[in-house]
């Protein structure tokens, strides 16, 4: 009986801990995806071919070249990552950022359901997702989760600026 508040406590005690480390890993892991998703479309990466599909975004190739396109959603992206990782001098900042990747990704996540070939087969009645472009374009659920947290955090920080959080 005497080990259960012991036990209590050392879950008390690396509960924080370990609550900080997820968001660390979690905001600065996002600018890492992101920059780098967003360097890439400046040498080899483009979303032509998913971007072609869309009927929300096809029609940019009648205005714009299929270079012009990579390279602007690249540079949102390196933008947006830049953003959130001020957030420990500027939440705003940071709000911005994290606004301009929720965007980004639910444009990506829209590609699930326009894409042909996300779903490579059916098993026991249920879709399973290609490995490209479905399990590819899957991982943006996740970080759009991330980065709707990153503005809820950064949007607290901003109602509550007498309050320092470190890095």
């Amino acid at each position: 009986m005497t080990a259960m508040p012991l036990v209590i406590t050392r879950f008390d005690k690396a509960s924080p801990l370990l609550m900080r480390v997820g968001q660390l890993v979690a905001r600065y892991g996002l600018v890492v995806v992101l920059a780098w998703i967003g360097f890439g479309k400046y040498v080899k990466m483009e979303a032509r071919v998913l971007i072609e599909h869309s009927p929300l975004m096809s029609w940019i190739y009648d205005y714009l070249s299929v270079t012009t396109v990579s390279r602007g959603l690249g540079t949102m992206e390196i933008i947006a990552a830049l953003l959130i990782a001020s957030r420990p001098v500027s939440p705003r900042a940071s709000a911005v950022g994290s606004a301009l990747a929720v965007v980004l990704f639910l444009g990506t996540l829209s590609f699930l359901f326009t894409t042909p070939g996300v779903v490579g087969t059916h098993a026991a009645g249920l879709p399973v997702l290609s490995a490209q472009p479905g399990q590819f374009l899957l991982k943006d659920l996740v970080l759009i989760g991330v980065a709707i947290w990153t503005l809820g955090d950064s949007l607290r920080a901003l109602s509550s600026p007498a309050v320092i959080e470190p890095i």
